[in-house]
């Protein structure tokens, strides 16, 4: 009865932190859409000015003095904008939601049709503790790094410990050294096709992003140095084309959500991880009599890849294939997901 209660009030600070991280993924999408389309304003008004103030040659102070001060506006804001990141901060709580409704489902299955154990409620209980650090929801002082140096997949688990499995077994448990195998191959195409894709790509954003994040308070800076620093018609047309260019690369970054996409690739990447650290550690238990059963086990391997038993099977097959002849996997066999 006690493990039940435990397990009930861990459900509950699950639904509890499913609510906090949807609300705060609604209101940080609305600081997106704000700070955008209010950076964006303010940049085009200035730009706007230095163009009037161009076409009149530079040297309508009131337009200088306005245009100055909305472009040094701009820029402190996009610095801000920029660090934080607001689409990549609403992908973390979009994932953290789902990752939290998937634990509280997680556990209504084991209370429903299992006999859960003071293991399973500290099982539940490191993984609630684990979400919580993967995806804090403070941004002072625990934000996650928007800008590292390499993707670095998402870990959202605990370590992953050998786990008993009660109830009467086969002398196998459904493993055969076929299926073994099996699973040895699919975590070699994992590491060789798909994580290497996902990081790949992520690093790719990742520098789109750092380029972009650089140049708009730069551009807008410039803009502001030119409409304080003379009053030629000159370093007017110069301020509206920096503007031009800033308002454009703020478009395109979080109108884009570019930090949305590289957290899209960091946990695509922190799936996979999570699946081939999940076989590799069943597979590590010696006693088959200790790990889940194995058609169980290929079953729910096959869904997480979005495969069915026979495409799995047979993707494992040529990669066995492939390394034994020594031919490039992508001849034979595809990515798994």
């Amino acid at each position: 009865m006690a493990t039940l209660q435990q397990l009930y009030a861990i459900l509950e600070a699950v639904a509890d932190r499913v609510e906090m991280h949807q609300n705060i993924g609604e209101q940080r999408d609305n600081w997106n859409t704000l700070l955008l389309n209010s950076i964006n304003m303010m940049t085009l008004t200035a730009t706007t000015m230095a163009g009037v103030s161009a076409a009149i040659g530079g040297g309508a102070l009131g337009l200088k003095l306005a245009s100055t001060v909305l472009f040094l506006s701009a820029t402190g804001m996009l610095v801000l904008m920029n660090k934080i990141q607001p689409s990549q901060l609403v992908e973390e709580q979009r994932n953290a939601t789902r990752l939290f409704k998937q634990l509280g489902n997680q556990i209504k299955t084991l209370v429903a049709v299992g006999s859960p154990t003071q293991d399973d409620v500290n099982e539940a209980m490191e993984k609630v503790l684990a979400l919580d650090k993967a995806y804090p929801l403070p941004l002072l002082g625990v934000m996650l790094e928007k800008f590292p140096e390499n993707l670095q997949p998402a870990v959202w688990w605990p370590t992953h410990k050998s786990k008993h499995f009660n109830g009467e077994v086969e002398s196998n448990n459904g493993w055969t050294k076929e299926l073994e195998m099996e699973m040895r191959e699919v975590v070699e195409v994992i590491k060789r096709k798909d994580s290497e894709d996902y990081e790949r790509l992520g690093n790719k954003a990742l520098k789109i992003n750092k380029v972009l994040a650089k140049s708009g308070p730069l551009l807008t800076g410039i803009a502001a140095l030119a409409m304080g620093s003379s009053n030629g018609a000159w370093a007017a047309i110069m301020a509206a084309g920096a503007g031009a260019l800033a308002s454009t690369v703020n478009t395109f970054e979080h109108g884009g959500q570019v930090g949305m996409v590289f957290e899209m690739y960091r946990n695509n990447a922190g799936f996979f991880k999570l699946v081939q650290e999940s076989i590799e550690s069943t597979l590590d238990e010696s006693d088959v009599g200790r790990r889940e059963n194995g058609e169980l086990f290929e079953m729910k391997v096959a869904l997480q890849l979005g495969r069915s038993l026979s495409e799995m099977r047979d993707v494992a097959k040529k990669s066995r294939y492939c390394r034994v002849e020594g031919s490039p996997i992508d001849e034979f066999a595809s990515k798994l997901f």
